[in-house]
Parts: structure tokens; sequence; C-alpha cells
């Protein structure tokens, strides 16, 4: 089954995207070890960082009419930085593997099956 490992953090208060070199390098190579062992254990369909939510823009079609806003949807306290795509077993080995992503550490993974849609 397909879950998509949404990664949540505080973008004024993540740590990998301090002005700490070293320690965003300390951080960027925790995600390529885990990415890697994801990887070879053969779960990982995809992934991406995101940008800060400064590049984002929001759009809401209302009686036909689209309307576009900058930034996200709401104002939150954590905001989207990425995700995995992974093909577990289950939700328990979905959940294993979300604990694993570095940033669990500091912020927080929502695990979200994929809804499978008739015909696919």
């Amino acid at each position: 089954m397909e879950y998509l490992l949404l990664i949540y953090a505080d973008e004024k208060n993540d740590p990998g995207r301090s002005d700490n070199e070293e320690q965003n390098a300390e951080i960027l190579n925790e995600y390529i070890s885990f990415t890697q062992e994801a990887r070879d254990a053969g779960v990982v369909l995809g992934l991406n960082p995101l940008q800060t939510t400064d590049a984002a823009t929001t759009v809401r079609v209302r009686n036909g009419k689209t309307e576009t806003t900058d930034g996200p949807f709401a104002e939150t306290k954590e905001q989207l930085a990425g995700y995995y795509l992974v093909d577990c077993d289950n939700l328990d080995q979905a959940l294993e593997w979300a604990a694993k992503v570095p940033g669990a550490k500091w912020g927080s993974i929502e695990v979200r099956p994929i809804w499978k849609l008739s015909g696919e």
C-alpha cells in the first residue's frame, strides 16, 4: 500500500535551514542516509523537498473566477517542507519509516494512505 510521509517543520526554527552551514550539511547528510536506506529497502516511490512558503501561491476558483494569493493556504505553526511517497506492507511499516525521517526530531511527519481511485 502506498503512503505519503508529509514532513512538517517550523520554517523559522528549522535547523536544516539555518545560517549554520555545518549544521545544514549534517542534516542534509542525515536525509541522504535515510533516503538511501529507504531506497535500498525498495520502499521509496518518490520524494521532494519543498521551497519555503514565501514561494507558495494558493489558487481558489469561486463562482467561475480564479483567485490567487501569495503564500500558503493557511497560517500554521509548522509548514509542509517535503514528502516521501513510500510503498509499505501496512500502516505499521509506514509509521516505522516515518519515525526514521530526520525531520521527525524537530518537526512532525504526517502519514497518509494514498486513496486509489477505481480504474487505476
